[in-house]
């Protein structure tokens, strides 16, 4: 069963993730989120659910201003060509339309078969901001906060940097 916003910031309090949370008109580009970036410090993001033929499902999340090389990504995720993912699938998997993809969404896959690839760029930022699951609203957590959360989901975060395609593994908190 899909969680939605409330129980998602419930999750946040029961794990003791100080949060954030502003409401605002929906969002559908990086570039309708201006305002919102100017009134909530930290990185803001952009997320990209892909898939390839064979089924590996990959969700990127990453500053806005980010450029990721989709055509890039699958030998080093040792995955084919990845390409977005189609609507249904997305709110199979991860319990969001389009407009609302976030890291946050992690938490309606519980058979963890998506791959989490978290730019490197965003990590620097003290506070990181996503949809709550929906996009007519931004919630703010630290990024160190974030993969503590990812983690209880049962998803273990790749670190990429997207300039070079370095990958790490995120250090234990």
């Amino acid at each position: 069963m899909m969680i939605g916003r409330t129980e998602l910031l419930e999750r946040f309090d029961a794990l003791g993730i100080a949060h954030e949370t502003r409401d605002h008109a929906p969002i559908f580009t990086v570039a309708d989120g201006e305002d919102i970036k100017r009134s909530m410090p930290g990185g803001h993001t952009k997320n990209l659910f892909l898939n390839d033929k064979k089924g590996h499902l990959v969700l990127v999340s990453a500053l806005g201003e980010t450029a990721i090389p989709i055509n890039k990504l699958h030998p080093v995720l040792g995955c084919g060509r990845l390409s977005f993912g189609k609507p249904d699938l997305l709110y199979g998997t991860l319990g969001v339309r389009p407009g609302s993809v976030s890291a946050f969404a992690l938490v309606n896959d519980a058979a963890a078969r998506v791959q989490f690839v978290l730019d490197a760029g965003l990590m620097r930022h003290e506070r990181v901001n996503f949809h709550p699951l929906s996009n007519d609203a931004t919630t703010a957590v630290a990024s160190r906060d974030l993969i503590r959360f990812v983690r209880n989901t049962g998803h273990e975060p790749l670190i990429m940097d997207f300039s070079t395609l370095d990958i790490s593994r995120a250090s234990a908190e």
